[in-house]
């Protein structure tokens, strides 16, 4: 993985949240991958099911609801990057209505783990809520 590689993958897990497109999620993932949306949380483990706790079907423990469309962005980028393993951060903004006043903002730490093909296979999300955001 480089730093290119890893960009492009950033942007694509941006647009596929921000389209919640089933197809457009499962191809940022290995089949088996282990995802986490809290360090401490047990994994959602493969694809499909990452894919369905994204888009808020079934129980997923630590997973966050369906965000309402247009009331949040994101820009992440790679800070670190050791052979498969890529550490990103970046920061996620919430507005309370489209185009409204931002309501929340995160910064974001991503440790992720990338199989041969490009796709995720390990993914662990720390993050904390600016107290002015």
């Amino acid at each position: 993985m480089d730093r290119e590689a890893a960009q492009a993958w950033l942007d694509r897990y941006v647009a596929a949240w921000k389209t919640y497109d089933r197809d457009d999620i499962a191809a940022l993932f290995a089949d088996g991958v282990v995802y986490r949306y809290h360090p401490h949380d047990d994994p959602t483990v493969g694809v499909e099911a990452v894919v369905a706790a994204w888009l808020g079907e079934g129980e997923h423990p630590g997973a966050s609801t369906r965000d309402e469309p247009d009331t949040y962005s994101a820009s992440y980028s790679p800070v670190a990057i050791d052979g498969d393993v890529v550490v990103a951060t970046g920061t996620s903004t919430y507005t309370e209505t489209p185009g409204g006043p931002v309501s929340q903002v995160f910064d974001n730490c991503f440790v992720m783990r990338f199989d041969g093909s490009g796709r995720c296979a390990d993914f662990v999300e720390y993050y904390v809520r600016r107290r002015d955001g």
